[in-house]
């Protein structure tokens, strides 16, 4: 492809976004990605950027803290232009780091994203979206016994429930929403509850705790939808058995409805090519990315409007999400790790 007609690519796509002339300066034909997540879908969607712009992906991979401490550290010096990570709690802490600036309205583009899902000083936004849903022993469980998350901590549960650490963001995430929403005696005695139903002492990420469901180690579990999802979706048929032996609720459902958490990213603070970073922060938003988020890594997309090939995540599509803006799971997120270490939960 010729550099002329790379630019015009380029300029128009940042037209259509309402972005300045993005692809002109010579600093801005790459975007630096610092990324926690490693999924199939967003090689995909940097490859359909790269495609219609013209503008390289410079991608840096670490886990969700150890990436928001390398930008940390290299504080001015930094050559991060995207922070992408996983939950509203360690987005959280990269903004509590002063990781994050501004990014604009993206030409528009976030308009299609409900508020709950975007920081209330638009310092990052949510591109796609996960529930903390329950799965359950079909078989062992009736249903009707788990339809809210604090059925989980009543005494006809003790010894049933696997869960993860409490030092996991996802559970941290959890307690800080009910913190928010009912407060943090409530909170407290919610993780009091799972603390003392605990079949085994937490261990390993949300697909082992949904394997261990389908062995038999305990009856119930919270996880993430996708978890499922991918298991539901996979190649191997001894993944999708395992899939198939839980049934899953979204929880509270009429009552407030099942949390939400996202996938995020923001314009970094030091962005060196940060007209080329808000192409790419627009293009997360577009149908083409938000498809991919749900069809490659069964997450829901952020924009409610875009349709998807995906029939495991269509079953699981319709429920009732809490009305709450995630940012509160991230600013509560240091009260519940203290609920945890007051009730025990390892």
């Amino acid at each position: 492809m010729s550099d002329r007609l790379r630019l015009s690519i380029i300029g128009a796509l940042c037209a259509s976004l309402g972005l300045a002339a993005c692809g002109q300066p010579e600093q801005d034909s790459v975007v630096n990605v610092f990324s926690a997540r490693h999924y199939a879908s967003d090689q995909e969607v940097f490859r359909a950027f790269t495609e219609e712009t013209g503008i390289a992906i410079n991608l840096v991979e670490a886990d969700g803290d150890l990436l928001i401490e390398r930008v940390r550290a290299d504080g001015e010096r930094s050559q991060a232009d995207v922070i992408i990570t996983v939950d509203a709690g360690r987005l959280h802490r990269a903004e509590q780091a002063g990781l994050f600036q501004p990014a604009g309205d993206l030409g528009g583009m976030l308009d299609r994203v409900p508020d709950t899902l975007v920081h209330p000083d638009n310092l990052w936004f949510g591109f796609a979206t996960r529930a903390r849903v329950i799965v359950y022993a079909q078989g062992r469980v009736d249903p009707s016994e788990v339809q809210t998350y604090a059925d989980l901590a009543r005494p006809e549960f003790e010894g049933r429930v696997c869960a993860r650490s409490s030092s996991n963001v996802y559970n941290q995430s959890l307690v800080a929403g009910m913190i928010a929403e009912d407060g943090a005696e409530a909170a407290e005695s919610f993780a009091r509850g799972i603390a003392q139903n605990l079949a085994r002492t937490p261990q390993g990420g949300d697909t082992d705790q949904i394997r261990a469901v389908a062995a038999g180690e305990c009856d119930v579990a919270m996880v993430n939808h996708y978890y499922l999802g991918r298991l539901l979706n996979a190649s191997d048929s001894a993944d999708r058995a395992v899939g198939e032996a839980v049934g899953v609720v979204f929880p509270d459902q009429g009552r407030g409805g099942t949390y939400v958490n996202i996938s995020g990213a923001g314009l970094a603070a030091n962005a060196p090519n940060p007209e080329a970073a808000r192409a790419l922060l627009a293009f997360l938003l577009s149908e083409r990315a938000q498809r991919a988020f749900a069809e490659l890594t069964n997450e829901f997309p952020a924009d409610p409007s875009v349709s998807y090939d995906n029939t495991v995540l269509d079953g699981f599509a319709g429920f009732e999400a809490r009305d709450l803006n995630v940012n509160a799971l991230g600013e509560n997120g240091a009260e519940a790790q203290r609920i945890f270490d007051r009730v025990g939960w390892p």
